[in-house]
């Protein structure tokens, strides 16, 4: 009987006929169970690309929303955008959560939207005796775009391009801007408390002393804005979307050579001087010292002073002066101790129109040229103190004032007010006690940059 078992198993152990059906036997439940895994695991990333689909559609109609100040809509944006692009999961998602959210400094200025779908497979059901739950959230963050348009433009790319002086006021509902990419460091203390500007090297692109008064709807910088006690509309730190709407105007010329001249106009006691002005060159400048009017057309001050602050009426309308070689404006007078003061006299300037501009030889510019009161050569160099700038109650001085190579001042005691008075400087600086006003409308003003929309997704 041993023997006869023992040679049985022998013959078991060599023969091999079942080892297949053997190993089939083993790994089937292991093939079963794996291919029932790979078609749940399918299902599961389905589901999950088309959630995670439909809540990114979701989060960029609500921001799209808020981006055009559909504020009130703009969850119901996002659930119907959410709804179109569901189709497997349509019978088992959750209901979309959406809700506002702060992204990189910003407050409000993003839209997460979250759902989820649960349900369970038969496969992994069994085993897990439960239902698969796939989740899926996104966040668009949203950048409003538009026009910068301002009436008083620095140009400067670097240091104070705007500086408003104690007791200055300054009244443009229409804007100041600065292409200054100056940005105050708040981590260097200048040692006394009294501000940013004080030390001349930590500053602003834009800086207005506490004690100046300052009337704007808005105020654009590339760099950083210093203004403590202004109630205004701030944009700052914009980066190189400001630009200088003029940069690629070329200068215009009038090469007729003309001299400043009095003449006596009646005779005896009525006689009074009177200078009539004819558009050229004026060599070295011109300084009233009558009553002056003068023809339109275009005006070159080659180097010298513009000086139309003597106690004579000036009456220029339908002009533009051009400063080159160095000339420089003064509309201020001389008061003791060599003081400058706010002119005694009447200053009437006004800029050429569209037709005019036609008529003095440049039609192809006419509509770019027209509303430019002074136009500054680039390379002018002007001469110091530079540009002077004042008025009083009884002047009228209209339309662009373009110095992309002058500093320009607005002098204490000097109240320039204007209709709509646009200054478009390398600097401009508003003196302690100074006043200037302009009622420029927004759609009017200068152009000072652009930037487009922004909607992304970031998460």
């Amino acid at each position: 009987m041993r023997s006869f078992l023992a040679k049985t198993i022998q013959r078991l152990r060599r023969c091999q006929s079942g080892n297949a059906l053997l190993i089939v036997a083993m790994g089937t439940p292991v093939l079963i169970g794996g291919a029932g895994f790979a078609v749940d695991t399918a299902q599961w990333y389905m589901w999950k690309r088309e959630l995670q689909h439909s809540v990114d559609q979701a989060a960029l109609a609500g921001a799209y929303a808020l981006l055009n100040d559909d504020t009130a809509d703009y969850e119901t944006r996002a659930e119907n955008e959410f709804g179109r692009n569901q189709d497997k999961t349509a019978g088992f998602d959750s209901a979309l959560a959406v809700r506002l959210a702060d992204y990189a400094g910003g407050d409000d200025n993003s839209v997460i939207a979250t759902a989820s779908a649960s349900k369970r497979l038969p496969f992994s059901g069994f085993f897990l005796d439960r239902a698969i739950t796939v989740n899926a959230t996104a966040q668009a963050t949203f950048t409003p775009g538009g026009s910068y348009d301002a009436c008083l433009v620095s140009t400067a790319t670097d240091g104070t391009g705007t500086s408003i002086g104690n007791n200055a006021t300054v009244t443009a509902e229409c804007g100041l801007a600065a292409l200054s990419c100056e940005d105050y460091d708040t981590s260097v203390d200048d040692g006394n408390g009294t501000g940013p500007a004080d030390d001349g090297d930590n500053v602003s692109a834009i800086e207005i002393d506490p004690g100046a008064t300052v009337t704007a709807d808005v105020i654009y910088a590339c760099g950083s804005v210093n203004a403590p006690n202004v109630d205004s509309d701030i944009s700052e730190n914009l980066g190189n979307v400001l630009i200088d709407e003029y940069e690629d105007l070329p200068v215009p010329d009038n090469p007729t050579s003309r001299t400043y001249k009095c003449d006596k106009i009646g005779n005896g006691q009525n006689a009074v001087n009177q200078a009539s002005l004819k558009p050229g060159t004026y060599n070295n400048g011109i300084s009233v010292s009558c009553t002056t009017y003068c023809e339109p057309g275009i005006y070159v001050i080659d180097g010298g002073v513009l000086d139309l602050a003597g106690n004579y009426d000036v009456t220029c309308n339908g002009v533009m002066f051009v400063l080159k070689n160095g000339a420089t404006i003064k509309f201020t007078g001389n008061g003791g101790n060599g003081q400058e003061i706010a002119p005694t006299n009447t200053i009437n300037l006004t800029p050429m129109t569209a037709a005019q501009v036609e008529e003095a030889g440049y039609p192809a510019l006419a509509d770019r040229y027209a509303g430019m009161l002074i136009f500054e050569d680039r390379n002018n160099n002007p001469q110091e103190p530079g540009h002077r700038f004042g008025g009083n109650a009884n002047s009228v001085i209209e339309g662009v004032v373009y110095l992309p190579d002058g500093e320009v001042t607005v002098i204490g005691t000097a109240k320039v007010s204007s209709q709509c008075l646009q200054i478009s400087a390398y600097r401009i600086n508003v003196a302690g006690g100074a006043e200037l006003e302009t009622f420029c409308p927004r759609d009017s003003t200068t152009n000072a940059g652009s930037a487009a929309a922004k909607l992304r997704l970031v998460a």
